[in-house]
């Protein structure tokens, strides 16, 4: 995933310098922002601003107040990195827990800049050199913060970072060892059925013996959202978490539409394939600690450790195309990725971008499996994004919304297909049959995830009990297959708690499902030879967030999962190839 900048615009990623000398991210200085010599200074911007006399001026003084959240945004995220890497730092905990306080003052400012750009004189002169979305943008953000509420705010962030580190303190006691949630995952893939069975028990008993914690966190999570809605003129959260997304121009509604697509042209789809899979496991049943078990002789894995991983990654970069090749050499020599899991590091995999330096951060967990590889494509398809996008002055540009950003780092996963068999040889036909009907299984999960946030802040008074009992509602129509053998905890509903972005980035988690279309889309295209495939995913990354989503869309030559009919002809085409695979000698 792309890291999330905590609501705010204002901690985001813009470049404020272009002839940085590179080094690498250990010599990255990291110094705490002073918040009153920051307010101080950006108010003198604001009042330059609003007072230029001529658009040089104003000009002049749009692009300090740039530079300024610039410095701010490149501390927070050395400082979440370095925190992500080793949550038991105390260093870093402490600059953690000042950003959670502080990133609701910096949004503040942010808010008044985008009041008088606006209402700038000179309006139709930026409009006319940074683009129309920018002003979208601008409008958008102001309907999610006024004065008032900072104090919900950072209580917002405190209980997001407070799931985090539960998740990333896990210690789960399993055959004489302990591991974290990160390394059991290759037990919970063993071919032994048992083990996989006792593996995956002992990480959800570490989730049953934290409920109360997860769910009295959940609970103030609810509430503190729904005030700040409620404060700020919506109805309920739903609408406020649009406008965090920079939703501008799809609302629920056509959200709604997606999730019944997936219902009639997907859910069927993965019936079939969970069938097909209890049949190659020779299984009278298939329970849920089966589901990510796909082959007898065992799931694929890469066929060397880390640092042979990332040496047949530079080869795959460097063939891929030339720009791919700068990025890539830009990365490794720079030490701008984290990817081994180790105690005390949160979980998960995710991209950043820190401005000042004019590089991406990719962070994530390796253990061992084919997930190494994904994260490895997807985090450098959202990484090679930012690179290239880079050129762009203004932050808002830099990334563009999280539903447009994951077309990049799914279609890359898709874009290095031909490249697999460097990491998976023999077992690469297995692994591309796993990779695609993967992506394909993750989308009614995908959708369930969204339809449960609709119904939590639609009913913010809802006792846990009742939040659980409507997911295991939504599996049923979603996930019909799963079966979870009587496991108490998993029966009551409960599955949905290890979900990070349901606490951290609420509502995000359809992006993945909107974007997984639009990856599809550049996969067939890859399929049938198109010879604009790369020119036009380059395009879509060059972009960045000038555009909206719907406009990114038309810009990559991508059509719009909105209309039921192109659902129902990706999911042809997608289900063909899955169709015609020899899955009998898997």
């Amino acid at each position: 995933m792309r890291k999330p900048y905590l609501h705010t615009h204002f901690a985001s990623q813009i470049t404020g310098r272009h002839n940085y000398i590179p080094m690498k991210f250990d010599s990255f200085a990291y110094q705490r922002p002073d918040v009153q010599k920051t307010t101080e200074t950006f108010q003198q911007h604001l009042s330059a601003f609003q007072s230029a006399s001529n658009f040089d001026e104003a000009t002049q003084a749009f692009e300090a107040i740039n530079q300024l959240r610039t410095a701010v945004s490149t501390q927070w995220n050395i400082c979440h990195i370095r925190h992500t890497i080793d949550t038991r730092d105390a260093f870093y905990a402490d600059e953690n827990t000042f950003f959670d306080q502080a990133t609701p003052q910096f949004q503040g400012l942010d808010n008044q800049f985008y009041k008088a750009l606006l209402k700038s004189p000179f309006r139709n002169e930026l409009e006319d050199k940074w683009g129309a979305q920018l002003f979208k943008l601008a409008e958008t953000s102001l309907a999610t913060f006024k004065d008032g509420i900072q104090e919900a705010l950072q209580k917002e962030n405190s209980l997001a970072s407070a799931y985090m580190k539960l998740k990333a303190g896990a210690q789960i006691p399993f055959r004489g060892k302990t591991y974290n949630l990160s390394n059991i995952q290759p037990l919970e893939l063993d071919p032994d059925r048992n083990t996989r069975k006792e593996a995956s028990i002992a990480k959800w008993n570490f989730f049953d013996q934290k409920q109360q914690d997860i769910h009295d966190i959940f609970d103030q999570l609810i509430q503190t959202r729904h005030n700040i809605a409620q404060k700020l003129g919506f109805d309920n959260f739903i609408g406020l978490a649009y406008a965090r997304l920079s939703r501008t121009d799809y609302d629920h509604r056509d959200v709604a539409k997606v999730r019944e697509a997936i219902v009639k042209y997907v859910v069927p789809v993965t019936n079939h394939l969970y069938a097909q899979q209890r049949e190659r496991l020779q299984l009278d049943q298939l329970s849920f600690y089966d589901e990510s078990f796909r082959f007898t002789s065992g799931n694929p894995k890469p066929a060397g450790d880390a640092t042979w991983i990332m040496k047949q990654a530079k080869k795959m970069y460097s063939e891929l195309s030339p720009e791919t090749d700068t990025f890539f050499n830009h990365m490794e020599a720079n030490g701008l990725m984290d990817l081994v899991a180790k105690d005390g590091k949160a979980t998960g995999g995710y991209c950043t971008y820190i401005s000042d330096y004019e590089s991406p951060f990719i962070f994530s967990n390796f253990n061992g499996t084919s997930a190494d590889i994904d994260v490895l494509t997807h985090e450098a398809g959202h990484a090679f994004q930012v690179y290239s996008s880079r050129h762009w002055k203004i932050k808002e540009y830099q990334w563009p919304t999280m539903e447009a950003c994951e077309i990049h780092s799914m279609s890359m996963e898709f874009l290095t297909w031909p490249w697999m068999h460097l990491f998976f040889e023999d077992d690469t036909p297995r692994q591309l049959f796993a990779h695609l009907s993967g992506a394909v299984m993750f989308l009614p999960y995908g959708a369930a995830i969204d339809e449960f946030q609709h119904w939590i802040y639609e009913n913010p008074e809802a006792k846990p009990e009742e939040r659980s009992q409507q997911w295991r509602k939504l599996e049923q129509k979603y996930l019909p297959h799963r079966n979870y053998e009587g496991y108490e905890l998993l029966e009551n509903g409960n599955f949905w708690m290890r979900q990070s972005h349901v606490f951290s980035v609420p509502f995000y988690y359809i992006d993945y499902v909107l974007a997984q279309f639009g990856a599809f889309q550049f996969w067939l295209r890859s399929r049938r030879n198109d010879p604009d495939t790369w020119t036009d995913y380059l395009k879509l990354c060059k972009a960045g967030g000038s555009q909206s989503f719907t406009e990114l869309l038309k810009t990559g030559n991508l059509k719009s999962p909105f209309d039921e009919n192109n659902i129902r002809e990706i999911m042809s085409g997608v289900a063909d190839w899955l169709e015609q695979s020899d899955t009998a000698n898997f």
